[in-house]
């Protein structure tokens, strides 16, 4: 598989660090050329595409605000006019805040909604007409397991990855005709560093006896990015140790 993705532009939101930044070097050592997009994590985002280049890749750090149209334009224009092309975009950004349903505020719904979807919405209407022209255009979106079973504390979050599985479902049938693949990958029990450790996380046990890390995720992404998934769209893939099933 090295170097399978030589050639292509990737744009990976929310990269900054965990599961958004091993994507970005996975998709480096398949020999993509890289954008490292972040919010606000100036410092993260060029430490990480320093590694990168010191590793023989192309990357380039690109701050904006996923749920800012006039931001997610100039990322992309960003995009084109340091790499000429865009071929992969991975949906990642995303808030995961936690709350009981009683004390969830309408604002916290909103910011949590506003990252995951209208993120998704706005990156991925952006970068289209590019896609459109690549010939091998990809679009992988982060989901999540909660989304499929459900968490306790966390109904904006699993709403919010739940509209990214029906999103994926949709863009597949609309994007087909151009033949750019839409699909989604849904990790569970990842460990990543985080400020607390979620309560629906504390008790549970993976059929394979363990928690995933970064890599485990990224390595789906970049396979369902590259030659070798031109055939699959619409689909969601777990990647959680078969927690789902226990």
């Amino acid at each position: 598989m090295e170097a399978e993705l030589a050639g292509s532009v990737v744009l990976v939101t929310g990269a900054a660090r965990n599961i958004g930044a091993e994507i970005a070097r996975t998709c480096a050592h398949g020999g993509a050329a890289v954008v490292v997009n972040a919010k606000s994590s100036g410092e993260a985002a060029a430490a990480l595409v320093a590694e990168i280049e010191a590793g023989g890749g192309r990357a380039a750090a690109i701050l904006g605000d996923v749920g800012n149209p006039a931001d997610v334009a100039r990322v992309v224009d960003e995009t084109i006019a340091r790499f000429g092309r865009l071929d992969i975009l991975v949906n990642n950004a995303s808030l995961r805040h936690e709350s009981t349903f009683a004390e969830l505020t309408l604002e916290r719904w909103h910011a949590v909604l506003h990252v995951a979807l209208d993120g998704a919405f706005l990156c991925s209407q952006a970068a289209l007409p590019h896609l459109r022209a690549s010939g091998r255009g990809a679009i992988v979106n982060l989901g999540g397991l909660t989304a499929h079973t459900g968490a306790r504390n966390r109904a904006h979050v699993v709403t919010a990855k739940a509209g990214i599985a029906g999103f994926t479902r949709a863009l597949a049938h609309d994007l087909a005709p151009d033949g750019i693949t839409v699909n989604c990958v849904a990790p569970g029990l990842i460990e990543t560093v985080r400020d607390f450790i979620p309560s629906h996380r504390v008790d549970r046990v993976t059929l394979l006896g363990r928690k995933g890390v970064p890599e485990d995720v990224a390595s789906a992404v970049r396979w369902l990015a590259g030659p070798g998934a031109r055939f699959i769209t619409g689909q969601t893939l777990h990647v959680n140790g078969g927690l789902y099933l226990s």
